[in-house]
């Protein structure tokens, strides 16, 4: 049976994981997986996760299913945090959700319920977009396009016309949207572009979905959620896929969060009953683990404020990194102006050159990074920036 499928490349991404970690350069440098990097190159388990798996672990007394939405009170501690205590929509219960495996299992899920409602509908992507949301979407049988987002010759959001691409959107068309730190370019909204956002989709009636995997990785926890709240505060539906491997540094318990923000209450319970089902199809009962973590951490005061100081620690961190990649590029004479990289915001940064000089890196100095010049700031430390910089000063 098994003979007539055809042998695949490896995912790109994780093949540049692969390759990196057969390379025996001693200087080699790894700025490809999205995973935060503290000084010494290690991915820490934060001290809030560490004493909320002690609570867990006195307490834990049964391993039976837990609800098929997840931990319910990690579902309601994430829609507190991503929409506020006193947004509308949480006190008019106008919100389904489901606990799932990871962000990408939330965005899997979401597709799958899209397709219930209109299997020909159209979803939306930034150009460019994470590599995985082609798959995790377009595999669910929906159709994708692009709309313009990021100029890479002048390092910045080409947003006239990416505004004037959804203004062509029909109705019932989904958006995707990164809520901040956007992946891979690092560029963001402003408010005033999320503003003009939500004029459009008023106008046009495309349905916003919000893939939000770094909130309090670019300006904060709060700032982090403009988007998303205003426009779940405007508009009748809102689409939100979120993630807690970044800021919660949980990438291996796949903890995510599938949500909607429905017209009313009525067509919530619809909703949840629905997402629930599709979740059962897919993987029948959620994990606990994870979630029941970062329902220990939000609902107790002082372990949320421990986790709280821990991701303003991870975002100045990686700010730092970008000001001191930049200024080691202008000390080294580098013929390119990077200071762009300190505008961007998050894990991830557009170097903005091109594929040749990304092989370059990769097979001529053992700096691996995506192809498209996405590099991981959360890579590079006080040890490695000058190898980094001699290196992209060498294949410019």
């Amino acid at each position: 049976m098994f003979e007539v499928l055809p042998s695949l490349p490896a995912d790109p991404i994780l093949g540049l994981s692969a390759a990196y970690k057969k390379d025996t350069n001693p200087n080699k440098i790894d700025l490809g997986v999205g995973v935060y990097k503290d000084e010494q190159g290690r991915t820490p388990i934060l001290q809030s996760v560490q004493k909320a798996q002690q609570v867990l672990l006195a307490n834990e007394d049964s391993k039976t299913y837990i609800t098929q939405q997840g931990v319910q009170g990690y579902i309601d501690a994430m829609l507190s945090l991503i929409l506020g205590n006193g947004h509308s929509a949480l006190l008019e219960d106008r919100v389904s959700g489901v606990q799932a495996p990871g962000g990408c299992g939330s965005l899997r899920i979401l597709a799958e319920l899209l397709t219930r409602c209109d299997k020909d509908l159209t979803v939306w992507v930034s150009d460019p977009t994470w590599a995985n949301h082609i798959p995790l979407i377009g595999n669910a049988g929906l159709t994708i396009k692009t709309y313009p987002y990021f100029d890479k010759a002048n390092a910045c959001i080409k947003f006239d016309e990416m505004a004037d691409c959804l203004s062509q959107v029909k109705k019932g068309d989904v958006v995707l949207l990164h809520g901040c730190c956007h992946n891979p370019t690092g560029a963001d909204l402003n408010h005033e572009q999320w503003q003009a956002v939500v004029e459009i989709a008023q106008k046009t009636g495309f349905v916003p979905f919000i893939d939000l995997a770094y909130q309090g990785f670019g300006d904060g926890l709060e700032e982090d959620a403009y988007g998303v709240r205003l426009l779940a505060a405007n508009l009748p539906e809102v689409i939100i896929a979120a993630s807690c491997s970044k800021n919660f540094g949980l990438y291996r318990e796949r903890v995510g969060l599938a949500a909607i923000v429905n017209a009313n209450a009525q067509i919530k319970t619809v909703t949840q009953s629905q997402i629930q089902n599709v979740a059962r199809g897919i993987y029948s009962m959620p994990p606990s683990y994870g979630g029941a973590l970062v329902d220990i951490i939000l609902n107790d005061d002082q372990l949320k404020h421990l986790w709280m100081d821990e991701v303003t620690e991870m975002r100045e961190r990686m700010q730092s990194l970008r000001a001191m990649l930049v200024s080691k590029l202008a000390e080294k004479g580098a013929s390119k102006d990077f200071s762009f990289v300190n505008q961007q915001k998050g894990m991830f940064s557009f170097l903005c050159i091109s594929p040749e000089q990304v092989d370059k890196l990769v097979n001529q100095h053992s700096v691996y990074l995506v192809g498209s010049s996405r590099a991981n700031i959360a890579g590079i430390n006080s040890h490695n920036v000058d190898t980094l910089a001699d290196a992209l000063v060498a294949v410019l």
